[in-house]
């Protein structure tokens, strides 16, 4: 009679838990050290900020890891093969890659895979922290900036996050827990960012910036928009799409190039695959690039705008340049991935310039309010930051 095996070995979870706790003790002990003395409300601002920078670090890594072709490294979650880290698996990970030496499991892969979980770990250790720490501030009757229910959402939301995160591994890569994982990594920025805004403001005592209702409704349109071009965006990359047009302003010597928008649309679907086994086409992938490439024809005009009339009305002059540079950088690194045969620091700093983008739409939006005729902001104003 032989032992009773566990239907699931929970080491690989805990020992990464303990190794997110571990990553995450460096920033708040930071944290603390730079805060002493100071208030609560502080803190919980420098803590919070702190966290907005290391989670866009995680959006950046992510994007490295998927560009590399290194999100399958380690097969299974959420260790690899069954270990806490690819030292434990050398053995597994050599026998892959002897057998594919260019397949998705080798030793560089493994470790760019779980060093993006051990980041994701400590982030979300970090929004434990914060999630604590406005509770105990609303119990001992502090004052706070936002409802404790923001960071506790945001505790929420990392939870659905490191869940698409395991999907994406054994779905094998599926395009659309891919580009949900993506999504769910750029509202995360956005809920940290809100709280980083307002935090700030509070500590600072100021008010949001008042901006004219058709200005501000601009804002909020550009915002959106910005947003679902961010998710085709995503829907280029995951379905390796980004090479199906080489050339620019045209795609394959054509303005209308051959295009299948049905399969290249068909959302619930495997890697390369039609939801009926068969191969996407070639004009299925020229269909997503192609919408991505349109939709960027009205966006970053659009950009350009809205950063103009802020600039004119006066208000949030620093997330006006910081737009108007973005939409340079995005149109700059989106014509290198065409025209370069997609160069890895390109790829990597056109997503890093979609996430920016989101933070600094949702850094403008929490940083103002609508009137029917504002007056001139207030210079603190223009040095709001989150």
């Amino acid at each position: 009679m032989t032992d009773a095996q566990p239907l699931y070995d929970l080491a690989p979870l805990i020992e990464l838990m303990a190794l997110g706790v571990v990553i995450a003790l460096g920033p708040l002990a930071w944290v603390w050290w730079r805060g002493r003395g100071s208030t609560p409300v502080r803190r919980l601002q420098a803590l919070t900020v702190l966290t907005l920078f290391l989670t866009f670090d995680l959006v950046l890594f992510g994007a490295f890891t998927r560009l590399t072709d290194s999100g399958l490294g380690c097969p299974d979650w959420p260790g690899c093969y069954g270990n806490a880290s690819p030292v434990g698996a050398h053995a597994e990970i050599s026998a892959a890659q002897q057998a594919m030496p260019t397949g998705p499991v080798t030793h560089g892969k493994a470790w760019v895979e779980m060093i993006h979980r051990y980041l994701a770990t400590g982030v979300g250790v970090l929004i434990i922290a914060l999630t604590v720490g406005a509770w105990r501030q609303r119990r001992r009757g502090q004052p706070l900036a936002h409802s404790p229910w923001w960071p506790t959402a945001t505790l929420v939301w990392v939870c659905l996050q490191g869940a698409f995160g395991a999907l994406t591994v054994t779905m094998k890569l599926f395009p659309a827990i891919v580009t949900l994982h993506l999504i769910g990594g750029l509202v995360l920025l956005a809920l940290l960012c809100v709280q980083a805004v307002r935090q700030t403001l509070a500590a600072r005592g100021a008010a949001p910036v008042a901006l004219p209702r058709g200005l501000r409704t601009l804002l909020a349109v550009t915002a959106l928009l910005v947003a679902a071009q961010v998710v085709l965006g995503g829907w280029v990359s995951t379905n390796y799409a980004v090479l199906a047009c080489t050339t620019f302003p045209q795609c394959q010597g054509s303005w209308w190039p051959d295009m299948a928008f049905g399969e290249g649309f068909q959302l619930w679907r495997p890697l390369g695959l039609l939801q009926d086994g068969s191969h996407i086409s070639f004009a299925g992938l020229t269909a997503i690039h192609y919408a991505h490439r349109l939709a960027a024809y009205l966006v970053l005009p659009l950009l350009a705008l809205l950063a103009w009339r802020l600039v004119r009305a006066g208000a949030l002059r620093d997330p006006a340049r910081w737009l108007a540079g973005l939409a340079l950088l995005q149109f700059a690194t989106g014509l290198s991935n065409v025209v370069l045969d997609w160069p890895l620091v390109a790829a990597v700093l056109h997503t890093g310039g979609a996430a920016a983008l989101v933070v600094v739409l949702t850094w403008a939006l929490a940083a103002s309010r609508a009137v029917a005729h504002a007056a001139p902001a207030p210079s603190i104003a223009k040095r709001v930051s989150a």
